[in-house]
């Protein structure tokens, strides 16, 4: 009798394969798991933009920064934090403060003026910094060139020297008989050495070189601080000037109210750098749309968060220019503006409508 062997089966057959597809099935799950946790952690990450003004809290234009940001998609408090700082009016708080921004990691510090652009140099090298005015960055060392900055600023500038001529025409127009010109000015407005200045500034220059040419003599103020601005008005009655002309600096816009005050006590009309100065009183303002620079720096925080490097991104310059006449001012001051010249402002606006007439 031959004996067979009966092969019963146990089940392990089976359950081996089916045991691997269980750990292959929740390994696939857990690994689907963390790629949506680390995108959406990734989602999830909130740009920071930090801000250095040399001034205080009270911003003029800081809401124009913020509508250009809002144009682009951000929102503050949403999907976009701004950290702001500020120095009050002391220069000497700039390093400390940009240093305070670097130690947040921000992804990217925009400066309102040169001297807080030079301090957020000084305090990093590797995160990118967007000026939104400033003095010739090339001039002033922050870039190798408008085109290809080629480091890690870029931004908006001012070329100063090139609106004192205008401001004096427009200030001869008005006031044909004006011979004695008042000119109110920081000598250290910009942080590099003019070569072929006889000042050292050419805004200085220029303007000189236009007050001669119109028969004007130019009686220059030296201001550094608040209280030189105060002295130079007391001097000012001395020499009876016609017209003031006031230079664009921080020290100046920092103190704007005071010096259209101190003007229009001694019913000095003035010829302003910005509608700022006019919007204070100031009798007549020439020069950029500051707020348009401030929403265009918006721009350029979107394209670095989006991985532009600052280096590639050139330099730009404004592009709208304002000229604003404060019609209740020149009543106060018992002046007539001139037909011709109110005509600029008028067509200025119905063009462009940068320029304007206030009537408050």
């Amino acid at each position: 009798m031959k004996i067979g062997v009966r092969h019963e089966a146990t089940g392990n057959s089976e359950f081996v394969p089916s045991m691997i597809a269980v750990l292959l099935l929740a390994l696939s799950a857990l690994l689907f798991a963390f790629c949506l946790s680390a995108e959406a952690q990734q989602a999830a990450k909130i740009p920071r933009v930090g801000i250095l003004f040399i001034g205080g809290r009270d911003q003029p234009h800081v809401e124009a920064f913020k509508q250009g940001l809002r144009e682009r998609g951000y929102t503050e408090g949403k999907n976009i934090v701004l950290d702001y700082r500020y120095a009050e009016g002391n220069v000497d708080r700039l390093p400390s403060l940009a240093a305070e921004l670097v130690q947040l990691k921000v992804d990217v510090i925009v400066t309102t003026s040169g001297n807080s652009a030079r301090a957020a140099t000084e305090a990093t090298k590797t995160i990118p910094i967007v000026i939104t005015t400033g003095a010739d960055p090339v001039k002033s060392g922050l870039a190798e060139s408008l085109a290809r900055p080629g480091r890690n600023v870029t931004g908006l500038s001012i070329i100063e020297e090139d609106l004192s001529g205008k401001r004096l025409e427009i200030l001869k127009e008005t006031f044909p008989k004006m011979t004695r010109l008042a000119y109110l000015w920081n000598p250290l407005a910009v942080s590099y050495s003019a070569a072929g200045t006889t000042s050292g500034n050419p805004s200085y220059d220029q303007a000189e070189k236009a007050t001669k040419t119109l028969g004007v003599q130019l009686l220059s103020y030296k201001v550094r601080t608040f209280a030189e601005i105060e002295k130079a008005f007391a001097d000012m009655p001395k020499v009876r000037p016609h017209a003031l002309l006031v230079l664009q600096s921080p020290v100046m816009t920092l103190n704007s109210k005071r010096i259209v005050e101190l003007a229009l006590e001694q019913h000095l009309p003035g010829m302003y750098p910005s509608n700022q100065f006019a919007q204070e009183g100031g009798l007549m303002a020439y020069g950029p749309v500051i707020a348009d620079l401030y929403r265009r720096a918006a721009t350029y925080v979107d394209k670095i968060l989006k991985g532009a490097k600052p280096a590639d991104l050139p330099v730009e310059q404004p592009t709208k220019f304002e000229l604003v006449i404060n019609l209740k001012t020149a009543k106060q001051i018992g002046l007539t503006i001139p037909q011709s010249v109110l005509y600029q402002a008028e067509s200025c606006a119905m063009r462009h409508a940068l320029c304007a007439l206030l009537v408050r």
